[in-house]
């Protein structure tokens, strides 16, 4: 990695910290607000947009319902709200549901938690990134016009800074997340301050349209399913909850007290805006089609319809443009930092469950900040396929969201069912008795509330998209249960072998020759002073006047090792070599036979491609035959010495040569 490459991660990342600064990225309650809550705060800018457009399809009469709705989605808040206070106290290590249903329910349910929640993390990013490019574009028509370069160029800038520590980020993101809480909160006092108080006859712009529903005759089930499926896109609002009770680790002590708060602030701040925003928009007369141009039969030509959350504001502050710009600017500032509780979630349970060995074990590494980078990079890449294959649509999208999210919050609230019933059993303290029935009465509360939701999303979402998650959930359980297996194969394999402590017969070594030069010599003399049995030196016939010209030189030489040519009559390099060794394995299966290899150390990437090719594929094939050592010899080129001297501590075999910082 060159110098220039190594100052501009610097500048991104900023400098390494060490393991035992970990402390200091520990969050206060102000900070992990923004940072673990923001992505159920800002579902409110498209939940709310979610019931109008699926009550739109049944024509005007049906936004009657829109308040009983929200109602029914706060009802089920306060319960899951509630329900995840008792999680993160009784287990406070950072696995969150995950580690609650492994515990009571078994390791099946704890991974099918761990799937479920990694969909809706990814499905977090990819809606809360596309539906900030639909409140921009609602002002800026050139983002309206290309949503899906812009939430993939967000994708990308909230990686970079999530790389640099999750302090940074949560002091990053803590000013706009508080300005649309400000606003937002603003936003609905001054409109409805304005229509109960002055008195005043504040409409949308879309107020006076007409709503043709595309299924205005729906009665009985029909209609039922309707408001049931209105509901569960109304749901969407109580993503993000779980994220804290994986969080409690990133917490100041006391921990588990400091995210009980947060997540009570968490739901109080959500439930008010969620239905602040039903009834403001019913009061002004929104109007919000699922399909505008089919259903908006007297709107003006070229109309473009803005978002609820842009109709509301545009009403409110329709004599002060400025707060309706502020309005649209944090709207989308917190829907792309919403993203960022999935960022901070993701990668934790991603830990959680490589060091369970359930994903590759570099997921549990920290990076250069402390924050688990591998992880991070991963929900981003996911996030974008997801933003690029379906258009950075949010109605497209939200059909496949919050299923993951359900099935976490059923699972948990039966696994902490199980939890409390097992300590009442041996628990025989009154108060504490009183405090774990309290408690397990509010879980059973909550697994039936989230039950309830989950059949009625699985009922009304699942033709319509949602069967693409669960197709991808099944998948990830498949996977990281292959990798498991995996895993605990090799371990076995490596604790079951016992070595019988006999040593080799013999040690046979042989130093691969290209030509007579320097690294070659190199080579001969360290082969020679590791004292093996037998040492000679090979070459491989490719081209028989470069072959005859070597042997000559050979002979010339004052080197005491025979050279041996190795006929190769289809110009190949590696099968003679690996049949030669294969030749003495077979006439000694005692002796181990070590393999040199002259190997360049060079300055720059590109002078890799253009040496130890034919020494890469000779190792890559010899590491395969049991008995065989290799060792490479380096000789630095010229340009690795210049790489010590500008300062390239990254620099090409750096390590080998010793530059590296101890």
């Amino acid at each position: 990695m060159s110098k220039l490459t190594t100052a501009t991660k610097r500048l991104l990342l900023g400098r390494p910290f060490r393991s035992d600064k970990l402390g200091h990225t520990l969050l206060p309650k102000r900070i992990a607000l923004p940072v673990f809550a923001s992505d159920a705060m800002s579902s409110v800018a498209y939940a709310p947009e979610e019931i109008f457009l699926v009550l739109s399809t049944a024509g005007l009469s049906a936004y009657v319902y829109t308040p009983w709705v929200g109602l029914a989605v706060a009802a089920v808040m306060i319960v899951v709200v509630a329900s995840y206070r008792q999680n993160v106290h009784a287990y406070p290590s950072g696995g969150g549901d995950y580690e609650v249903a492994t515990t009571n329910l078994g390791p099946t349910a704890g991974l099918t938690v761990g799937s479920a929640l990694l969909v809706d993390y990814v499905l977090t990013v990819a809606v809360s990134m596309s539906a900030a490019a639909s409140n921009i574009g609602s002002a800026v028509p050139f983002v309206a016009q290309h949503k899906v370069l812009f939430a993939v160029a967000a994708i990308v800038l909230l990686t970079a800074i999530n790389l640099r520590g999750i302090r940074e980020s949560g002091t990053a993101f803590a000013i706009p997340t508080y300005a649309f809480i400000v606003g937002m909160f603003f936003m609905l006092g001054w409109g409805l301050f304005r229509i109960y108080v002055l008195d005043e006859d504040i409409r949308a712009e879309s107020a006076g349209f007409e709503l043709t529903g595309e299924h205005e005759h729906l009665t009985g089930i029909a209609f039922a399913f309707l408001v049931a499926r209105a509901f569960s896109s109304g749901c969407a609002a109580l993503t993000g909850v779980e994220a804290i009770s994986n969080g409690v680790p990133a917490f100041r002590k006391p921990k588990s007290r400091n995210a009980a708060t947060t997540l009570l602030m968490l739901g109080g701040i959500a439930i008010v805006l969620l239905m602040g925003i039903i009834i403001l928009a019913q009061k002004i007369g929104v109007i919000y089609a699922h399909n505008p141009d089919t259903q908006l039969t007297n709107a003006p030509d070229g109309y473009h319809q803005k978002t609820l959350i842009a109709q509301i504001a545009e009403a409110v502050f329709s004599d002060f443009r400025i707060g309706f710009f502020f309005i649209a600017a944090v709207t989308a500032l917190i829907l792309v930092l919403a993203a960022n509780t999935a960022f901070n979630g993701f990668p934790v349970l991603g830990s959680v469950l490589a060091q369970d060995r359930f994903l590759p074990r570099q997921l549990h590494t920290r990076g250069d900040r402390l924050a688990f980078s591998n992880g991070i990079l991963f929900l981003s890449g996911a996030a974008i396929a997801f933003v690029v294959l379906f258009g950075a649509e949010v109605t497209k999208l939200i059909q496949l969201y919050i299923v993951g999210v359900f099935v976490s919050f059923v699972l948990s609230q039966t696994g902490m069912i199980r939890h409390w019933t097992r300590h009442l059993r041996t628990e025989t303290e009154p108060e504490q008795r009183a405090k774990m029935q309290r408690s397990r009465v509010i879980n059973a509360i909550g697994l039936t509330m989230t039950a309830t939701v989950l059949v009625i999303v699985l009922i009304t979402k699942f033709a319509a998209g949602a069967w693409i998650a669960i197709v991808t959930m099944g998948a990830i359980f498949g996977l990281m249960r292959l990798i498991r297996k995996h895993y605990d194969t090799v371990a076995r394999e490596l604790a079951e072998t016992e070595w019988d402590g006999v040593l080799p017969s013999r040690t046979h070594s042989i130093v691969l020759v290209s030509k007579m030069h320097m690294p070659t010599k190199r080579a001969i003399a360290y082969a020679r002073a590791t004292r093996p049995d037998t040492l000679e030196a090979i070459t491989v016939n490719v081209d028989e006047p470069d072959t005859r010209a070597l042997v000559r030189a050979w002979e010339k030489s004052d080197i005491a090792v025979p050279l041996k040519v190795i006929e190769s009559p289809y110009r190949e390099i590696t099968k003679p070599v690996l049949d030669y060794v294969k030749r003495l394995r077979k006439d000694s299966p005692r002796d181990v036979v070590t393999v040199f290899i002259p190997e360049y150390v060079v300055g720059h990437w590109w002078e890799q491609v253009l040496h130890n090719q034919s020494a890469l594929r000779l190792k890559g094939r010899l590491l395969f035959e049991p008995g065989v050592m290799v060792t490479s010899v380096p000789w630095q080129l010229a340009s690795s010495e210049r790489a010590k001297l500008e300062g390239w501590e990254d620099a090409p075999g750096a390590i080998r040569r010793g530059y590296q910082d101890k």
